[in-house]
């Protein structure tokens, strides 16, 4: 068979997505387990996801440092053991934290489980987070801190959240103070109240045979017990500040950050797979209207993007970029000036096409092994969604209208609604 160079592949739309879809269980102490079976590799992800606890103002830190020291000695082992002992097997071990939710994550072979997971369950049953490691941690994020709050963009993100979600986890804005709010007697309660089974859930993927899920049922079932006291993940209800324009001041300052948008809908709300689409046109791929505009004619950034925030208890449309200090006023204008335009013109079928091929690719991509079809599931089952979800919004993609989205540009792209924060000058 000769290849005929000269001539491209044959273009086809992408027609429909399939996911993997997991296997359900629970165990006896109310942990919620859910399992993608995929893969040669003798390879397997064990994620447990706990929901943060109800934010406290006099207490704002702990969720996000009770996670961050996890690792940091348990009653039986120092933080040099712990390490220790995963490198030895090969395995990597690592906390996260999230907005609603955080989570320890561990990638291990499978004939070394027997060995990395009495680590993990040591974690979540005798962290003890030591007062030496504690101070450590303090000093280190004050001075992180500190470096950060010289970056315009750092602060202009800070003051933009603040605006938007008051005194709550999504708005919290530490100062180097609020770290001395930390104490191990605070942490080890939330501790023990946060890290029970009944608040987590269990995400494995991988190449998942009988003996794992044996395996792993004993290490996590018989012997981890709930407290009395279950965990309390309600919020604080959000309050939107009244002032929507933030100016700080920075006279030296050789760019200025901009950073812009509403409270809006998250994945839960029907408008939201459209509402992706009219982002995207708007700032979110290199090719979109504000990159073109701002970027690439005027030249007044390097980048510029729009972006959506799907949170448990909220949302937001947000626009961020770091323009010349010099042209502050006329980069926001040509903002204003691109939402104007989808509230006022149909986009072009040209355009939308474009768009609508960018987001089916990036979808089909981000779907290229078994860890990405658990994420997706992530998505869906921390929303309170099924997987129908998927299937509306690929249809979404498809077939939403230019008409349709410049409906939502009225509804969601006010200008004169949004939050602006500006640092540096204006």
């Amino acid at each position: 068979m000769t290849l005929q160079r000269k001539t491209a592949p044959e273009f086809r739309a992408i027609e429909n997505i399939k996911l993997i879809r997991p296997e359900a269980r629970e165990l006896a102490n109310g942990c919620k387990i859910f399992c993608f079976n995929s893969g040669d590799q003798e390879l397997v992800r064990i994620e447990w996801i706990f929901s943060n606890l109800r934010f406290e103002t006099a207490k704002p830190l702990l969720n996000t440092a009770v996670n961050s020291l996890l690792m940091e000695g348990t009653a039986s082992m120092t933080s040099a053991q712990i390490a220790d002992k995963v490198d030895f097997y090969g395995a990597f071990l690592q906390v996260d934290y999230g907005y609603d939710h955080s989570q320890v994550t561990l990638y291990s072979l499978n004939k070394h489980l027997q060995h990395t997971l009495p680590v993990v369950k040591e974690i979540l049953t005798n962290s003890i987070f030591p007062v030496k490691e504690l101070e450590t941690f303090i000093r280190n994020q004050q001075q992180k801190l500190q470096v950060s709050m010289q970056k315009n963009d750092y602060v202009a993100r800070r003051i933009f959240n603040k605006a938007l979600y008051g005194e709550t986890l999504y708005g919290l804005s530490a100062d180097a103070d609020t770290f001395n709010t930390l104490h191990r007697d605070d942490m080890v309660a939330h501790f023990q109240q946060m890290y029970q089974p009944s608040n987590c859930t269990m995400v494995i993927a991988g190449k998942i045979v009988p003996e794992t899920l044996d395996l792993i049922s004993d290490t996590f079932d018989k012997e981890w017990k709930n407290n009395e006291q279950p965990a309390d993940v309600s919020q604080p209800e959000i309050s939107n500040a009244s002032e929507r324009f933030y100016f700080t001041e920075k006279p030296d300052a050789l760019q200025s950050a901009i950073r812009m948008g509403i409270p809006a809908i998250n994945r839960t709300h029907p408008d939201f797979p459209a509402l992706q689409v009219l982002n995207t046109v708007l700032g979110g791929y290199f090719g979109s209207r504000l990159m073109a505009n701002i970027r690439e004619e005027k030249g007044y950034t390097y980048g510029i993007g729009s972006g959506m925030s799907s949170l448990k208890h909220g949302g937001a449309i947000f626009i961020a970029t770091e323009v010349g200090a010099d042209v502050c006023k006329p980069a926001i204008n040509e903002i204003e000036k691109e939402l104007n335009l989808l509230q006022n013109e149909l986009i072009p079928e040209g355009e939308l096409s474009l768009v609508r091929n960018f987001l089916m690719g990036s979808l089909l991509g981000s779907l290229e092994n078994v860890f990405s079809h658990a994420d997706k599931f992530k998505n869906l089952y921390f929303s309170g969604l099924q997987y129908d979800y998927y299937d509306r919004y690929v249809n979404t993609v498809k077939t939403v209208t230019a008409d349709h989205l410049q409906q939502l540009a009225k509804r969601y792209f006010n200008f004169a609604d949004f939050y602006k924060v500006i640092v540096g000058k204006y």
